[in-house]
């Protein structure tokens, strides 16, 4: 008889909305901060004049005296006073799969390829699961190939290690990570595409991503136009099936597009909640939750591992001057930055190299490739430092050997960083032609 019996349920009532909060009674001693609840939500059908009941869900944002503050996932329509709420802890699980290869998902684990519903993974998985304590992590594994020359050679990456994507708009973010997601060696892909523009999906996924990159990889996507504890939850989401796979003895490869999108859905969660703006408009508790993101990526206690690229929009094309870009870029293990004037001129990916640093690249090379790329890197200084007098003519060859070198070898090595988007390289690959750009005579004339 016990077994025909509902399960129970806790139950309160909505007392007030305001904005996009709403503030509950009867729940004070029985939720937390973090814990989800069903509103009811009515739902008027015009053509038979009754009213449906549906349930939105939403979080608990804050607890005070006057009750228990909620943000919901989706719009207010049809919440009014008295709307029953009960609590939903099942909401913060999910039990990823590796049948979620070659899938594209919500916030919610709902497809929106049009394909079958999901199936659950043997294990669940907190949704806001804290980072694996430091003292388990495994060390940083092997060197990636990440199937892009000027990150090969120039920003090796290790398993397991944490990129920052540093640009502005237009300059090829959504490119790169393209070539990425084609041509790396990772045994599967993780894609969190948090704040997407809605028209830019579709041709990612068919031109940008393609079936054969889409056939290793789970695709999380949560638009500009969705509420912002959608696409936050859309980010921890991404991670969370990263760390499934990673348990599962996976290498995984994580791209998150964009963190500056996620930054600013947790600025107007932060600010609902009434904290004060602080830096540049940010609320301190965007950037206590930061850390809590990009920590879950990296090495895990077993065999598998999280390697992270995560792209940071730059307002201005200045890294420097944005708040989001220092918290970044002080917690990554090193920054790749796109540069417009070298988009402008036309080469593409627009990495640039002496902006660009990989923390572990001196575990990387070896001794003959790291001779080559300091090489490469000394020539490539020398000539931005000399840039405006070669354009101005006022520099005469014979001058100094070392910019010498570099005028007759830039050009060689300006179609060395040119790559096609479905071009794919590999390490060993990319040495010698390291080589051969250092030691050609291409351009000897060039002034």
């Amino acid at each position: 008889m016990l077994n025909g019996i509902a399960p129970y349920r806790i139950n309160g009532r909505v007392r007030r909305c305001h904005g996009h909060l709403l503030v509950a009674e009867g729940l004070s001693d029985l939720v937390g901060l973090g814990d989800t609840c069903w509103i009811e939500q009515r739902q008027y059908n015009s053509h038979e004049c009754c009213a449906d009941a549906k349930s939105l869900l939403a979080e608990v944002l804050a607890i005070d005296e006057a009750g228990v503050h909620l943000l919901p996932f989706d719009r207010l329509d049809g919440i009014g006073i008295g709307a029953r709420v009960v609590v939903a802890r099942d909401q913060e699980r999910i039990c990823p799969s590796e049948a979620w290869l070659g899938r594209v998902l919500d916030a919610f684990g709902r497809p929106l390829d049009g394909g079958q519903p999901l199936p659950l993974g043997p294990a669940s998985y907190w949704l806001k699961a804290p980072p694996v304590e430091a003292h388990r992590r495994r060390d940083l594994g092997a060197r990636l190939d990440l199937g892009v020359r000027a990150l090969n050679l120039f920003t090796p990456c290790r398993q397991g290690q944490r990129m920052g994507i540093f640009a502005g708009s237009g300059i090829g973010k959504s490119t790169l990570l393209s070539m990425l997601a084609r041509h790396s060696d990772a045994d599967a892909l993780v894609l969190g595409l948090i704040g997407e523009r809605g028209r830019e999906l579709a041709g990612f996924l068919r031109q940008g991503l393609g079936p054969e990159g889409l056939a290793r990889a789970v695709v999380v996507v949560a638009t500009s136009d969705l509420p912002a504890m959608v696409r936050r939850r859309a980010a921890y989401f991404t991670l969370t099936i990263a760390e499934a796979l990673r348990d599962r003895g996976r290498r995984v490869l994580c791209l998150f597009d964009s963190l500056t999108r996620f930054a600013s859905a947790l600025r107007e969660i932060h600010l609902a909640a009434g904290e004060p703006p602080t830096s540049r408009g940010y609320p301190p508790g965007v950037f206590a939750e930061l850390p809590r993101l990009l920590e879950r990526a990296g090495p895990g206690p077993g065999a598998g591992s999280i390697t992270g690229l995560f792209t940071v929009l730059v307002e201005g094309d200045d890294p420097s001057d944005d708040p989001v870009a220092d918290a970044v870029r002080a917690i990554l293990d090193g920054h790749i930055v796109l540069d417009r004037r070298t988009a402008e001129a036309g080469r593409y990916p627009a990495i640039d190299v002496l902006r660009s640093l990989s923390r572990v690249a001196p575990e990387c090379y070896g001794g003959h490739e790291r001779v080559l790329v300091e090489r490469a890197r000394r020539l490539m200084r020398a000539h931005a430092d000399a840039a405006e007098l070669i354009q101005l003519g006022a520099y005469r060859r014979g001058g100094d050997p070392l910019i010498d070198e570099a005028i007759r070898v830039r050009p060689a090595l300006e179609a060395l960083l040119a790559q096609a988007i479905g071009e794919r390289s590999t390490i060993g690959a990319d040495v010698d032609r390291l080589a051969a750009a250092l030691g050609s005579d291409a351009g000897a004339g060039a002034d």
